[in-house]
């Protein structure tokens, strides 16, 4: 949405094409100050569990697209691609996918009964006029997974979250869909049992294929609003995040830009990202977690320290930089000029 906003000061027009469950209120609130926003009859293809589940939307997409004359098709899942029927260039982004999060959280292939996944995703790539990674780190795990992919970029995330520098209150907080096994609740809820202070763990637990992650030692706050989740970055002293699988990890930029100490785990993408800016603990052992927790805890110099240094690494994914690589791609695929330059 932060895009889309970026995007519609420049008088680029946006139709918003949604899949799968309604949002909230406030999000569709959202979407239609910025653009329309159509919500098509079809499912999001990790929520399902075949392939003819998803059949339809490529042509739905291609329908939408030739009643609002839209110029370029903006899709953010590979699948969507595969076998889309237009004339208009198609970007496609990768904010993750099944096939790499097996690679990063099991360390296995997809499994058999999902292997439909991988051809979709695969078919998709081909198609596209140009691929997205939002990391580079991500745009190596697809290609180990898939092979080489034609005109792959990297765009980096970005927030339009100001930076702040509210003083900072001992607890730590952690924020993520819970029930999603990459986000690894169960190191953090025991990591919390061994730290001095309280752990915060916001998000939903219950995932909507009945995926549940109990929650015995972290205070568990359930799901809250985007501007209460905000306020809670805001306050703690050190904020994690343990994941086994994140693409880019926008919950991690938004502490930054708090100015809160990072412990998160040792992955590629977050050594990619916030090398130099913080904490790096295994993320298969919780006791790692734990001891960076209590270290800061009993170090508020180092705490500091690295409050601004990530708040100053934030700095480099803005949403500008992030609207003009994709305006760069647009005009570069289209033939028309997608501008985010000063007029």
């Amino acid at each position: 949405m932060d895009l889309a906003a970026a995007l519609k000061a420049k008088h680029i027009e946006i139709v918003f094409a949604g899949f799968g469950p309604m949002p909230a209120e406030d999000k569709i609130a959202e979407a239609r100050r910025l653009g329309k926003l159509v919500w098509l009859d079809a499912p999001l293809d990790w929520m399902v569990q075949d392939e003819k589940s998803v059949a339809e939307v490529p042509r739905l997409i291609a329908d939408l697209a030739r009643r609002e004359k839209a110029d370029l098709l903006h899709l953010n899942l590979p699948s969507q691609a595969a076998d889309l029927q237009t004339e208009l260039p198609v970007i496609v982004v990768c904010h993750s996918c099944v096939v790499t999060w097996f690679a990063a959280v099991r360390g296995t292939e997809v499994p058999r009964n999902w292997q439909w996944q991988y051809r979709l995703n695969q078919a998709g790539f081909a198609r596209a006029d140009a691929v997205i990674a939002p990391s580079r780190s991500q745009a190596e795990a697809m290609e180990a997974a898939y092979g080489p992919i034609q005109n792959l970029h990297v765009v980096y995330n970005s927030s339009a979250l100001v930076a702040s520098d509210e003083p900072k209150r001992n607890f730590v907080v952690a924020a993520g869909r819970w029930w999603d096994e990459g986000k690894n609740g169960a190191a953090l809820d025991a990591a919390a049992a061994l730290t001095r202070w309280r752990v915060l763990a916001v998000g939903a637990n219950g995932g909507p294929n009945d995926q549940y992650q109990p929650f015995r030692h972290a205070d568990h706050q359930g799901e809250l609003s985007h501007e209460r989740t905000k306020i809670l970055m805001r306050q703690a002293a050190v904020v994690a995040s343990p994941s086994l699988y994140e693409p880019f990890g926008l919950a991690a930029l938004e502490a930054a830009r708090a100015g809160a100490a990072l412990v998160l785990s040792d992955i590629p993408t977050y050594r990619e990202i916030w090398k130099g800016a913080a904490l790096f603990a295994d993320p298969r052992h919780p006791n790692a977690f734990a001891d960076a927790f209590n270290n800061l805890a009993e170090d508020p110099q180092q705490r500091v320290a690295l409050g601004l240094a990530a708040r100053r690494q934030s700095a480099r994914f803005n949403l500008a930089a992030q609207a003009q690589a994709m305006c760069g791609i647009y005009s570069g695929i289209s033939g028309r000029t997608f501008s985010t330059a000063a007029e």
